[in-house]
């Protein structure tokens, strides 16, 4: 069978397929709509395009999932040439934030259980930290009165 096996090895298509085979994902872009109007205009820009499988469309949450083989800048694109402003979706659920009501984190305009994707302040590893012994040393006026 090994022979049978080569010939059909050699007989088969083996065409490369040139560029890069696009990943499936989901992407979630921030849209302000206003009407039906605007949620079905964006849904049909985005649904015509190549490689869409799914569109899904929160005009409370100003957000549209799209899900398939797309690329996120196209998506991006082809949404803002509706003329509504847009953006990646900047939001993340508040339980998987460190510390979810930092200044920079909060927005009051993000919906229910998100906040903004931000880096948390976190301290750094060269601030100033006091030693345990110097915590409790008499020659500290801040020591410990048990001591």
């Amino acid at each position: 069978m090994g022979y049978l096996d080569h010939l059909s090895d050699l007989c088969a298509d083996t065409s490369i397929r040139k560029g890069k085979r696009k990943v499936k994902q989901t992407v979630d872009i921030k849209v302000k709509m206003d009407c039906d109007g605007c949620e079905r205009r964006i849904r049909n820009t985005v649904s015509s395009m190549k490689g869409v499988k799914s569109v899904e469309v929160s005009r409370k949450q100003s957000r549209v999932s799209v899900s398939g083989y797309v690329d996120p800048n196209k998506v991006l694109e082809k949404v803002k040439g509706t003329g509504k402003k847009a953006e990646f979706w900047p939001y993340v659920p508040y339980n998987l934030v460190y510390y979810p009501y930092a200044p920079q984190a909060y927005d009051k305009k993000a919906p229910s259980g998100y906040v903004k994707n931000v880096a948390q302040a976190l301290p750094s590893p060269n601030t100033p930290t006091e030693r345990l012994t110097t915590l409790f040393s008499d020659d500290n006026p801040n020591a410990c009165s048990v001591m």
